[in-house]
């Protein structure tokens, strides 16, 4: 799974990975500091293979002790899978928001391909965190 620092987030705290050759297959999950605000989570509320989402759309919900959290596709495309580990173990997203937390991934045509709001590490703690 990605390292933090090789990786792209977006405002909303969601992280985004290449997952595979081509690049049309990306991963996504929370950031470290996302688990951290939210506290000790308890549900993960994932999207439905096969759907189609915007850019920004709400897809899915995750809910802590502290509160319910709505996670936004940070790049449109389809849900090509979805990490059923944390149907059973939530807290996955707390201990390992980079690795077995990551959250669903997502099939992106090439055309539709926007990238320019996502941030690279040192960005994201400067602009989002600090």
């Amino acid at each position: 799974m990605p390292e933090p620092k090789n990786i792209k987030y977006a405002k909303t705290h969601e992280w985004v990975a290449q997952d595979g050759d081509d690049g049309t297959l990306i991963t996504v999950g929370i950031s470290d500091h996302a688990q951290e605000l939210l506290g000790d989570i308890v549900f993960v509320e994932l999207p439905e293979v096969g759907r189609s989402v915007e850019l920004n759309e709400s897809m899915a919900v995750i809910e802590s002790v502290k509160a319910a959290s709505d996670i936004y596709a940070p790049i449109a495309g389809t849900v090509e899978a979805v990490n059923e580990a944390l149907e059973s173990e939530p807290t996955l997203v707390n201990t390992a928001p980079y690795e077995s937390g990551w959250l669903f991934k997502i099939r992106i045509s090439s055309e539709a391909v926007d990238t320019g709001h996502l941030v690279d590490f040192e960005s994201y703690q400067r602009d989002y965190i600090e």
